[in-house]
């Protein structure tokens, strides 16, 4: 009897209809060392690395701050975040107060909360991980009463 399974016994991970081409997953690897990237020198500061593989289905940022530096309050009104301290210290300010961070800190940022971050000492590196954003659309212009273009 057929159950559908490949003749290892896992699972099919492409189309299920026998005879189809299968698109090859992507591999899985490591993407880079967060810890060395996170200890170069402080002239350093903003994205040190971004995850740019092709089909992904996140967004991910290794940041650096310099001490005193901050990035301003703001709300992500469509993504929950993750951020990962890797190095350094500074604190996350919200409306409920301020939370100190330091390596190893893990802080979830859910989609309509408000925060900031300020770097202290020698600066604060993170990881932040989120669902991709949806790439920039091209929509027809709206018709000149205001209403959209009709479809069709």
């Amino acid at each position: 009897m057929d159950d559908g399974r490949e003749a290892d016994g896992t699972a099919p991970q492409g189309p299920s209809a026998k005879g189809q081409d299968r698109t090859p997953a992507p591999a899985a690897g490591v993407l880079c060392d967060v810890m060395e990237l996170a200890g170069l020198p402080l002239a350093d500061s903003g994205a040190l690395w971004r995850l740019a593989e092709s089909g992904r289905q996140l967004d991910a940022n290794l940041v650096r701050l310099p001490a005193g530096r901050h990035v301003h309050a703001h709300v992500e009104p469509e993504l929950d975040v993750l951020l990962l301290v890797v190095a350094g210290d500074g604190v996350l300010a919200t409306p409920d107060g301020a939370e100190p961070l330091a390596q190893g800190k893990l802080v979830w940022l859910p989609k309509g909360s408000s925060r900031s971050i300020t770097a202290h000492g020698d600066g604060l590196s993170y990881l932040t991980v989120h669902r991709r954003r949806p790439g920039m659309q091209i929509r027809s212009r709206p018709t000149g009463d205001g209403a959209p273009p009709p479809t069709g």
